[in-house]
């Protein structure tokens, strides 16, 4: 188990703690229970949603054509 110290704006604080509450749980068990449930929710797709994705040939068509043309420094950022 490591310890981890972080800054937090006044009211994001708040936010934290009142969510923390409503959930019957302290600060640092919220805070570990938030990230797990961002992770796991939006940072990966299972099997069955990844089946869907590469499935889908004009999808993958755009997002080739779309790393392609970062690659090749045809982008504006906006």
């Amino acid at each position: 188990m490591k310890t981890v110290t972080m800054r937090v704006d006044d009211t994001v604080y708040d936010m934290i703690k009142l969510a923390a509450e409503g959930q019957k749980r302290n600060l640092s068990n919220f805070i570990e229970f938030a990230t797990l449930q961002y992770l796991t929710s939006s940072q990966y797709v299972d099997n069955d949603e990844m089946a869907e994705i590469t499935n889908d040939k004009e999808l993958v068509q755009n997002l080739m054509d779309g790393l392609n043309d970062l690659k090749n420094g045809e982008y504006t950022i906006v």
